[in-house]
């Protein structure tokens, strides 16, 4: 089996694991793995609960779609997300239930979206930057998300959902996920005293943990 074929059979694998859990709906959301010469994506208009390995889209390394179903009409932002950031295999973009229900809330710091509510929040996803709202598709969305990604392996988009880039992508569908339940507990606990982690804690997570 080559790593393609590993790659190919990795995002339909992840895909229908969140699609049947709920973390994904529709045609809603899109993955995407670097692989040699390029990078594969999912289809515009597919499932993620129903991709064919055999089909997914692959572009060439100046994000030219050469093989495969036309790619997610939000390839740009995951071509953003791996020009930002070298050390990033895959990119995982969802419309996560909570996730966006955070991203239409005002009052949020733009520049650390949540709190820091739990010790693997802090580990997997950081500081959450928080962009506006942008069309889906437009370039100027993957513009913006371009100029935060290298300090930020993820980013919420306002009313829209978060991206998320990762070394592999398991790495990226475990953050993610973190993202999503920690936008869930962070709705559950509103109106209610809270007990975040502190800057000295966070502090020591970060120098131990530095996420790539």
């Amino acid at each position: 089996m080559t790593e393609e074929t590993k790659a190919r059979d990795s995002l339909a694998a992840f895909g229908r694991s969140m699609f049947e859990r709920g973390l994904s709906f529709g045609s809603a959301g899109n993955l995407s793995m670097r692989v040699e010469g390029g990078w594969l994506m999912t289809p515009t208009n597919v499932s993620l609960g129903r991709l064919d390995p055999a089909r997914l889209s692959k572009l060439d390394d100046s994000g030219k779609h050469v093989a495969g179903d036309a790619p997610t009409k939000e390839s740009l932002l995951h071509i953003a997300m791996y020009g930002a950031r070298k050390s990033a295999g895959a990119v995982v973009h969802l419309h996560s239930t909570h996730s966006v229900a955070v991203s239409v809330l005002d009052g949020l710091d733009p520049d650390d979206a949540l709190p820091p509510i739990t010790a693997y929040y802090v580990m997997r996803v950081g500081k959450l930057k928080l962009l506006p709202y942008f069309p889906p598709g437009d370039p100027t969305l993957a513009d913006a998300v371009g100029a935060v990604a290298a300090k930020h392996s993820s980013v919420l988009l306002a009313n829209h959902g978060p991206i998320v880039a990762g070394t592999s992508l398991e790495a990226a569908v475990n953050a993610i996920e973190e993202l999503e339940e920690t936008a869930k507990l962070y709705l559950l606990l509103q109106g209610h005293a809270t007990r975040l982690l502190s800057k000295d804690q966070v502090a020591a997570l970060v120098a131990k943990y530095p996420i790539p």
